[in-house]
């Protein structure tokens, strides 16, 4: 029994030695594919007879034990928008099925995860690594800026052209000189877009009222403007430390502190472009603040900015990543525009997923459930933009448990030789 019982040990040694090899040279094949993780081999030993008089040999079977949360070298990439996960978790993909509906692929209902981020821009405007996955997020609002976090889909990139913004909100910060030099120039100039899109300068020109040098005449006008370049008038007048204390008596198309702004120094202005009237908030800062408009000493106007935010029409550039995960479309107008959030999925053992084809894996039940969540929050890692992560598989280690797989592999084979010598001695002895 003891004889035939090495025998069959050391074939349950060759099976396991086997096994390990096929998880070496797995790792080694895939030592150069990005977001690949590595297979080493648990050895596990079974028990025939074990006693303190008597001890039969058992046998040896092999498990493998998965790397999915062993970090791979974080690697510069030419392409902006490859992305790496420097730490826990996956990014959300979808695989395509065979069938297309009007040129657009259609997802398997599966839910996928990987570390593959050499994500490109396909014909459709959808983020795809090179194992074929789509990258999924959340979207955004482009309107709100909210995210909906309550659904992941795959992110494709709408390659429309950028709608152009109607001016409403104009934003001044400088400083009018208490003792204005002679012939000082006091104005300044910003465009304004209308509903269309079309630019029209906007310009503020400052002139202190006479026998009141706290007071100073605002007078607003554009070459645009219908019926005269003219739009109206403002008296602005400060506090002896140079903060704004009122605004009055205004003219024209212009309006003093309108609705809901009461504790700013603001004027509403109605200019009229191309025959239609559009109504522009001139915010000058705070009453008794100075993030606006002061006066404080010098002898000339100290423009620090002046600000709008309407936009032309723009054409579509490409898309960015930002370490956040925020997916923005990029106009040629300057103009960007958050589409998409790009969330880290995390798991409770992330070492029980499930491997797929295409570096990718599939929650199981010892893996626990999926948690889409943003970057640095509850154990996530942090984005790594412009960047992708290696396999996590060490050369140098595969090629030491090669060495020690064949030695071992021929070790058992030396084992069942001697073995079959053996036996063919005691069947010699009765003949």
């Amino acid at each position: 029994m003891s004889l035939f019982g090495a025998m069959n040990t050391a074939i349950s040694g060759l099976s396991a030695q086997s096994a390990a090899f096929s998880n070496i040279s797995d790792n080694t094949a895939n030592s150069q594919t990005v977001g690949f993780k590595g297979t080493s081999t648990s050895f596990i030993d079974y028990v025939t007879a074990s006693s303190a008089s008597q001890n039969q040999s058992g046998n040896v079977v092999t498990a493998p034990e998965y790397q999915n949360n062993v970090q791979g070298a974080v690697q510069q990439s030419a392409d902006p928008l490859a992305l790496a996960i420097d730490g826990n978790g996956f990014f959300a993909v979808s695989e395509q099925t065979s069938a297309t509906s009007g040129g657009q692929p259609n997802f398997s209902t599966q839910p996928y995860y990987s570390r593959t981020g050499d994500f490109t821009l396909d014909q459709n405007g959808y983020l795809v690594n090179s194992a074929g996955e789509f990258l999924n997020g959340w979207a955004v609002n482009s309107s709100t800026g909210v995210t909906n976090t309550s659904t992941l889909a795959p992110l494709q990139i709408t390659q429309g052209q950028f709608q152009p913004v109607a001016t409403a909100n104009v934003a001044l910060v400088a400083n009018v000189p208490a003792t204005p030099g002679v012939g000082s120039d006091l104005s300044s100039t910003v465009q304004v877009y209308d509903p269309q899109g079309s630019a029209h300068e906007l310009d503020t020109n400052w002139a202190q009222v006479t026998g009141s040098p706290n007071t100073w005449t605002l007078t607003l006008s554009s070459p645009d403007n219908t019926g005269g370049a003219t739009i109206g008038t403002a008296q602005v007048t400060f506090n002896t430390n140079g903060t704004i204390e009122s605004l009055s008596n205004a003219t024209g198309n212009v309006a003093v502190n309108p609705a809901g702004t009461q504790n700013e120094a603001s004027l509403a202005l109605t200019p009229s472009f191309n025959g239609n009237a559009q109504t522009i908030n001139l915010n000058l800062g705070t009453i008794g603040g100075s993030n606006g408009v002061t006066q404080f000493a010098g002898t000339n106007y100290n423009l620090s900015s002046i600000t709008q935010d309407g936009a032309a029409p723009g054409a579509f550039t490409g898309i960015s990543i930002a370490s956040t995960g925020a997916v923005s479309a990029n106009y040629n107008n300057g103009q960007s525009v958050t589409v998409a959030q790009v969330p880290i999925i995390t798991f409770e053992n992330p070492d029980a997923l499930q491997r797929q084809n295409g570096q990718a894996f599939t929650s199981t039940l010892a893996s626990g459930v999926a948690i889409a969540q943003s970057q640095n929050q509850n154990g996530a890692g942090t984005l790594v933009t412009g960047s992708v992560e290696g396999s996590n598989v060490d050369i140098a280690s595969q090629l030491s448990n090669l060495i020690v797989a064949q030695n071992a592999y021929g070790a058992n084979a030396k084992v069942i030789t001697t073995a079959d010598q053996m036996l063919q001695t005691t069947l010699s002895m009765l003949q």
